[in-house]
């Protein structure tokens, strides 16, 4: 389990993150991933604030109330233990990116990507130049990560309608860990943001909501 949030040690030759139990006091700190090729990033970045102030109304996790936004080019990447990826488009890792991502992923880091509607080619086609060994694979209903703080023993919530598919969860499973988390057809983040954004009824919102904390939960655990 880990203790605490995630940093980068011993400079950035090593591309790991260790427990940041070495600094007692701080705080998980989460990351809006600002990737390139056009589409709209910022989708990840405006729900943030509200989902971190329900984490912390409803868990024991202490988290930094102010969200942040890094490209994958930086090394802030690995100040970041749980990162959100979200759009409605293209996205566009450069071979430099995809190294980094992957050494991130590797080394203790977790994605969480939602997809918006139009994300998926585009996302799909990206991690392939991160994990080229790896496939998406749909997590059954069992998987904890349904189960690890708020229950959804059928699988995600649908939050919005688009063409009538039913919600899957996909996961990246690296050496038997759960690396990247993928949410189709559910629009989770939109769940997150006010309420006067989407105009979505409180029983979605607090669906949607819960599950996103299920999620963090599960990977600062894993």
């Amino acid at each position: 389990m880990r203790t605490g949030w995630l940093l980068l040690v011993l400079g950035w030759t090593t591309g790991l993150l260790a427990p940041a139990a070495a600094q007692q006091g701080s705080a998980i700190e989460i990351a809006a991933l600002k990737y390139g090729g056009g589409g709209d990033w910022y989708q990840a970045q405006t729900p943030l604030p509200t989902f971190i102030a329900f984490v912390r109304e409803q868990t024991m996790l202490e988290v930094a109330p102010r969200p942040a936004v890094v490209e994958p080019s930086s090394d802030k990447l690995f100040n970041y233990p749980f990162l959100v990826l979200s759009g409605h488009g293209n996205v566009s890792f450069t071979d430099d990116e995809a190294r980094r991502l992957r050494r991130y992923l590797t080394g203790g880091g977790f994605l969480y990507i939602d997809d918006d509607y139009g994300l998926d080619p585009f996302i799909r086609r990206e991690m392939k130049k991160v994990f080229p060994e790896l496939e998406f694979v749909e997590l059954p209903f069992s998987h904890p990560i349904y189960h690890t703080h708020f229950e959804f023993s059928h699988g995600l919530p649908k939050i919005h309608e688009h063409d009538g598919k039913p919600p899957q969860g996909f996961g990246l499973i690296y050496e038997g860990r759960l690396v990247a988390f993928y949410t189709y057809e559910t629009n989770l983040s939109d769940g997150w943001e006010p309420p006067e954004v989407h105009n979505d009824p409180p029983e979605k919102r607090l669906d949607a909501l819960r599950m996103g904390t299920n999620i963090l939960v599960y990977a600062m655990m894993h």
